[in-house]
């Protein structure tokens, strides 16, 4: 049954040569699988870093914009962080709906 076998297939350099590529695919810190879920995470950290920088663009883009125009500015402060001016008197509306969900994530 051995002689069946070429010759070239039972040789030291042969075995050598597989015992090598089994290692190098399979055992290795460096082998096929972490190759592959290397190459996964790289992928997904270049579509994050994609996200992120149209974000940064996007939020200088608008901050370049209330920076420029002062009434902009105003309404931006006085939306967002309820400011107002030392005459005036601000008045909050909560709809009910946007009350109980409050009331329930509080709880």
């Amino acid at each position: 049954m051995l002689a069946r076998v070429p010759k070239f297939f039972r040789s030291f350099y042969f075995f050598t040569l597989l015992g090598f590529l089994v290692w190098m695919l399979f055992f290795d810190s460096n082998d096929f699988i972490t190759q592959f879920q290397t190459s996964q995470k790289l992928a997904q950290l270049e579509e994050e870093r994609d996200y992120y920088l149209e974000k940064i663009a996007e939020v200088e883009k608008d901050r370049k914009e209330l920076m420029s125009n002062p009434e902009l500015l105003e309404k931006f402060a006085r939306e967002k962080y309820l400011m107002k001016k030392p005459t005036e008197d601000l008045y909050i509306i909560v709809e009910k709906e946007e009350e109980e969900l409050q009331e329930q994530q509080q709880q």
